[in-house]
């Protein structure tokens, strides 16, 4: 006879479970699955007490341009976005890169975190024009004046900035985990459902996580032309940005440490799950992240960027300038859409004409 022992909630349907002295298994009678007392009571444990997540950040950036470095550097501020541009003295910088709004000088640089290190432009404009031009020639939608020669060669290089999280981060994370069995006879279709409390931890390494610092860029934008190879960086030095623009960032490294953790966060929690195998369906229930050695650099990253303005909005085009991947935001011109979409339509229906004379003349 089934005695009650302790009062457990089964998983599955919610119901109050009793000791099975026969099985010594706890039964649930109202859906009738049967479990595991240990595998239940970690579950219960799991719930009553979840663990917490320790993703503080040290070392931030702090250091400054020394005053030789200021005197050789400029700023641009744009009158519309309010973007502003750092860059040396012989860039001409008639136009804003975000927006295509003319800026203006405003002066010295100062107050500006010094960048630890640069991946300098292994690309140069003509090769991002050519990669535009091929680009846009795939595209019969695109409105003229994106395909414009002389729009395409307005193509700015500019310096991303980029705050790089570096750490090692411990993950522990509890699921409930289920194995299904079905079979039947004659009369009745069986299932039979187990339920486990399985437990995975781990260590890993990251190193040059990036979450760009520029409120003007999109951070999926800027996750879609990654991957960088941090090992092509070099300390830095004003001398790289001679020719070439270089964002100011507005976003600190201490406000982009959520869209770090974030990024930590779900890949540690995806390598310990695909560890998690042989049932039928894997939850997690809870789970912390700890992080340690932890520190925080801040990055410049080559991109190329080109702004197209159609029907008073900004398109925004994006070349990684290490390896030439881009993405970009196009525009479609819709009268020719519905030329093509015509074209198409009209294809159609003569096809279905002609099928249907076929199909009259058998």
């Amino acid at each position: 006879m089934a005695k009650t022992l302790l009062e457990y909630k089964c998983p599955n349907c919610g119901g109050a479970c009793s000791f099975d002295s026969d099985t010594q298994k706890l039964n649930c009678p109202y859906c009738g699955s049967e479990l595991e007392i240990e595998a239940l009571r970690e579950l219960d444990e799991a719930l009553r007490n979840p663990p917490r997540d320790a993703m503080d950040w040290l070392n931030l950036p702090e250091t400054e341009f020394d005053v030789a470095e200021q005197a050789n550097l400029f700023q641009y501020v744009c009158q519309s976005c309010g973007g502003e541009l750092v860059c040396d003295e012989n860039t001409a910088a008639t136009s804003c890169p975000y927006c295509d709004n003319p800026v203006v000088l405003a002066g010295r640089v100062s107050g500006v975190l010094r960048p630890d290190i640069v991946i300098p432009f292994q690309l140069d404009k003509d090769y991002a024009i050519s990669v535009l031009q091929k680009f846009v020639k795939k595209k019969p939608l695109l409105p003229k004046n994106f395909k414009d020669e002389n729009a395409i060669k307005e193509i700015k290089g500019v310096y991303v900035p980029f705050w790089l999280f570096d750490a090692s981060a411990e993950g522990d994370v509890r699921y409930r985990a289920t194995q299904v069995r079905t079979w039947s006879d004659s009369n009745y279709i069986y299932t039979k459902t187990r339920h486990f409390s399985v437990r995975r931890a781990g260590r890993m390494a990251f190193a040059g996580v990036p979450v760009d610092g520029s409120v003007k860029m999109a951070d999926d934008l800027m996750e879609s032309i990654e991957p960088f190879d941090l090992t092509k960086a070099v300390d830095f030095q004003t001398a790289y940005l001679a020719g070439f623009l270089a964002d100011k960032y507005d976003v600190s490294a201490k406000d982009s440490e959520p869209r770090a953790n974030e990024r930590i966060r779900n890949s540690t929690y995806s390598a310990l799950e695909q560890t998690v195998l042989g049932y039928s369906t894997v939850s997690p229930i809870a789970s912390s992240i700890k992080l340690s050695s932890s520190r925080v650099r801040y990055a410049l990253y080559p991109v190329w960027l080109l702004t197209t303005r159609y029907k008073d909005k900004n398109y925004l085009f994006a070349m990684n300038g290490q390896t030439g991947k881009f993405v970009g935001n196009l525009p479609i011109h819709w009268g020719r859409f519905a030329a093509w979409w015509a074209g198409i339509a009209g294809g159609i229906s003569l096809l279905l004409l002609v099928l249907g004379l076929i199909t009259g003349i058998l």
